[in-house]
């Protein structure tokens, strides 16, 4: 699990094919690796990946075939800036969102304009997930937990401020640019706990509530 609250910068050192899979190797930057072992995850650019290969200021981690179709990690280069964030310490401060490095779906920033001295930005979500993100609700955008202002349809605003843009990669996003998104997890839980299983067994209704004592 993560926070949101990125760690560091680091950049893409290499993404080369292995057989059938990808290794991607992680210049770490600033990020201290020194309490870092085999089998932990880090998540870049908010893509929970584990660690298979580690040296001082580098790790290398394997990536499926399905985490290159449903995320924008396909569209690495050498050199190419990342947001790093090591997995949370249940004893730490959740200093964002409950974050889970499962990426939903990849959506594009649309517009970029100033906010006095923030940036507000526009991003377009893919349909399928456009229904789980709300106003004043937590979005996981690149592995950055930020707060939405607005949404409209599959677009949905945020702003950022100045810490934020320097700490992280968002502050330099161009128009197209594709991002990691990963929505609040309550919201794909209560939708399940909605619906129900599917079999005999009832969603969460009024009918359920009273049945329970919630009148």
């Amino acid at each position: 699990m993560f926070t949101g609250i990125i760690g560091a910068i680091g950049s893409v050192s290499r993404l080369q094919q292995l057989g059938s899979d990808w290794r991607l190797t992680i210049d770490s930057g600033r990020l201290d690796l020194s309490d870092v072992v085999l089998g932990d995850s880090i998540a870049v650019n908010g893509c929970c990946l584990t660690v298979v290969e580690l040296q001082k200021n580098f790790f290398g981690a394997d990536v499926s075939n399905e985490s290159m179709r449903c995320t924008a990690l396909g569209k690495f280069k050498d050199g190419t800036p990342v947001n790093l964030e090591k997995a949370m310490l249940a004893s730490g401060r959740l200093g964002g969102h409950i974050v889970s490095g499962h990426v939903d779906g990849v959506g594009s920033l649309i517009e970029s304009s100033a906010d006095g001295a923030s940036v507000r930005l526009v991003y377009e979500a893919p349909k399928e997930i456009a229904k789980y993100i709300a106003g004043k609700g937590s979005i996981c955008i690149d592995g950055t937990s930020l707060t939405v202002n607005e949404v409209s349809g599959q677009k949905f605003t945020v702003n950022v401020i100045p810490h934020t843009q320097k700490e992280t990669i968002i502050g330099d996003y161009k128009r197209g640019q594709s991002v990691n998104l990963e929505v609040d997890l309550i919201a794909r839980y209560l939708e399940r706990l909605l619906q129900g299983t599917g079999s005999n067994e009832e969603g969460l209704n009024k009918e359920f509530l009273k049945k329970h004592g919630f009148d």
